[in-house]
């Protein structure tokens, strides 16, 4: 020890080392996701259709997280990545969220990110089902506009507020009885959309799953309603052009689209296409013309204005998040 040491006490203790950070932790973007994301169109919101798989370590954020964690600790990591300007909000169609729980939501996203939410099964599902998911009775509340007010477009409005996307109706497969009265389900669904308040941002969205509601008749009804019809990317659709004659009926507006299920497995796919795709971290099943045709049509909307509000599933190609990069790429690249 130096005289100097002796007199002022000593040379200062090393720094203590920095502790790791706690939490679900953002992944670092790379320039090339920071260079795509400023060459979108700022009407442009991408996102996956939840964010809470731990397969994504890497893509989304750092570490390896439990499902239930991300669940309620993984959005703000989510938002963070430069490309994903939109997440949807699927489990409210299980069992309908309360406005405290959409509010949670907004608080942790940037200002501009953006929601789509699917309303709740118990509105938009003619059928009661069991825990098999089949149906046991008919739902005496099926696209009734007091439920839809009180369980789903009140707490969402109160809630997300400014950061709605798209709040959308998915209609699902109707009973044959009631899909033979379709202009009956079509009167039903115009009734509802007219009665709801129009939303404080974003749209008010319709997707069934039978392709039989693809009419001039429902482009009339939606376009009087003031409601968007949702470009449902699925097996029980026909594909992307052929729903196309609908989104050109209603034009101008915004664009709404989810990418469900990639076609190869058919329209009862989901478990299958889950057991391929395991940890969703990886492109197994690239559909490159399903996402050139998507990208032609989000670049067409943002284009004159409009806003996109599009998600997409790990079920689509196998990994949404990097579904969303290659759409990007489409989208800028075209």
């Amino acid at each position: 020890m130096t005289a100097q040491d002796e007199l002022f006490g000593g040379p200062p203790p090393p720094a203590p080392a920095a502790r790791p950070r706690r939490g679900v932790q953002p992944m670092p973007p790379g320039a090339g996701d920071l260079a795509l994301a400023a060459a979108l169109p700022p009407q442009v919101h991408l996102g996956t259709s939840t964010w809470s798989y731990p397969g994504w370590q890497g893509l989304v954020w750092q570490g390896r997280h439990g499902e239930s964690t991300l669940s309620r600790a993984g959005l703000p990591a989510y938002a963070a990545h430069p490309l994903l300007r939109a997440v949807g909000i699927d489990r409210g169609f299980y069992r309908p969220l309360a406005a405290a729980e959409f509010q949670r939501h907004a608080e942790q996203v940037p200002r501009g990110f953006r929601f789509t939410v699917k309303a709740p099964s118990l509105v938009t599902d003619a059928l009661l089902r069991g825990e098999d998911g089949r149906g046991q009775q008919p739902n005496p509340l099926f696209l009734d506009p007091a439920a839809a007010l009180r369980d789903f477009i009140e707490p969402a409005y109160e809630g997300l507020g400014a950061s709605i996307g798209a709040l959308v109706f998915q209609i699902s497969p109707l009973p044959g009885p009631r899909l033979a009265r379709l202009g009956e389900q079509l009167d039903r669904l115009h009734a509802l959309l007219r009665a709801l308040p129009p939303p404080p941002a974003g749209v008010l969205a319709v997707e069934v799953r039978d392709a039989a509601w693809l009419t001039p008749e429902l482009a009339a009804l939606l376009r009087d309603a003031g409601a968007r019809y949702c470009l449902g990317l699925h097996p029980k659709l026909p594909p992307l052009a052929g729903q196309l004659p609908l989104l050109r009926a209603l034009w101008p507006g915004p664009l709404v689209a989810r990418w469900n299920l990639n076609r190869l497995h058919g329209p009862y796919g989901y478990e299958q296409a889950e057991r391929r795709y395991g940890e969703f971290d990886a492109l197994l099943d690239p559909d490159p013309d399903t996402r050139a045709e998507l990208a032609r049509v989000i670049r067409g909307t943002a284009g004159a204005g409009q806003d996109c509000f599009v998600t997409v599933s790990n079920k689509a190609e196998g990994s949404a998040p990097l579904s969303v990069r290659a759409l990007a790429q489409a989208v800028v690249g075209g």
